[in-house]
């Protein structure tokens, strides 16, 4: 009987099983639209970083000869809980098989690789001859790099040749998406792309201030209306006068909402026709951001997400704050959506493109 199984059958006999808590909630946005007002499409002034949350000063151009070093420092947590006893379930001349897959399928689970993932591993590591904690590590990554390499697109991160190119940027509360938003644009501002942000959270407090000043910072443009407008309309706005100025990159906002609110995902499909109405092949992009702390949730979100809009592409933020960044693994090997950002630090060079083999090379260097 594998470690999983014996967890869960004892945990069957002593107690019930607990629910897993649900994202913090939010209040609820209302059924019909409000009207909306006209479009106000100058920068907010600048604010001092630390009166607004989400704001922090983005610095670098996200191409330095640091990335490698910041990813691996990122992925601190999880690599220890990956590689610090592997060595020790070869002593005295122990062979991979037994009690020590069982504490490797351990280790597995910890990290947050899922149990399906996990099983995956531990059942072709079986059947291979390991006999040191270095070969070990070695198989290991070669069964990471080849999950993740089934979905990885290494053009990810450039613009297609759509003019305007659309993306939409969707999740739910608190994972990040503000400074994704932020982070993004100016990595596009730094290509070379003039940019416009639409700021259609128009709900939450404070929220069009915090990416105003992002956009600024990344010398962008925004396009906004005032509080408690209709977010279709500014998407709309923002597309349209994107259009109208001949800009390369429009990047939707969009509030954060529990996947599980079924009114508030049919706001999520308003905007996005929206969108289509003014060009009727975008969205080209529909970027959900996840916080990997929160573990195999973050999976459960990617999947009512993407059957309400058809994601394109996931960025994993918050990966430098957990010991769960297997998530990364499960998520490749559960779902066909690729990932095409993580982030793993607050500045603006740690959102990093990702790349398959860069991050098991991190995670297990």
């Amino acid at each position: 009987m594998s470690w999983f199984s014996r967890k869960k059958e004892k945990k069957d006999i002593t107690e019930k099983p607990a629910e897993t808590p649900p994202p913090e909630a939010e209040a609820e946005e209302p059924e019909e639209p409000f009207d909306t007002a006209e479009p106000e499409e100058s920068v907010a002034p600048e604010a001092p970083p630390e009166t607004v949350a989400e704001a922090e000063t983005p610095t670098g151009t996200g191409k330095g000869p640091g990335l490698f070093n910041r990813l691996k420092s990122g992925l601190s947590k999880t690599r220890a809980v990956l590689t610090t006893d592997i060595d020790d379930l070869f002593l005295g001349g122990k062979k991979l098989e037994g009690e020590a897959l069982e504490q490797l399928e351990e280790m597995l689970i910890t990290a947050d690789m899922g149990v399906e993932t996990t099983m995956d591993i531990i059942d072709r590591l079986s059947r291979k001859r390991i006999s040191s904690g270095n070969e070990l590590k070695e198989a290991l990554k070669d069964e990471v790099i080849d999950l993740m390499d089934r979905i990885a697109k290494p053009d990810a991160a450039i613009v297609g040749s759509h003019r305007p190119h659309i993306i939409m940027v969707v999740g739910v509360n608190g994972v990040g998406k503000t400074t994704t938003i932020g982070k993004l644009a100016a990595r596009f501002s730094e290509d070379g792309k003039s940019v416009i942000v639409g700021a259609a959270d128009t709900f939450r407090a404070a929220a069009v201030e915090q990416l105003a000043i992002w956009t600024d910072r990344a010398g962008a443009e925004i396009v906004r209306h005032r509080e408690h407008a209709d977010p279709a309309a500014v998407a709309f706005d923002a597309v349209e006068a994107a259009v109208a100025r001949d800009r390369d990159v429009v990047i939707v906002d969009t509030a954060g909402r529990l996947h599980t609110k079924v009114n508030l995902m049919e706001e999520l499909k308003k905007i996005h026709r929206a969108i289509t109405k003014k060009i009727p092949e975008a969205p080209h992009e529909v970027l959900l951001v996840l916080d990997a702390t929160t573990g195999q949730n973050a999976l459960s979100q990617a999947r009512m997400f993407n059957e309400a809009l058809e994601v394109t592409g996931l960025v994993l933020t918050k990966l430098d704050g957990t010991a769960r960044g297997g998530v990364v693994i499960s998520i490749c090997n559960s779902l066909d959506i690729p990932i095409k950002y993580i982030g793993v630090g607050e500045g603006i060079d740690d959102l990093q493109v990702f790349d398959p083999v860069r991050f098991a090379d991190a995670l297990f260097g």
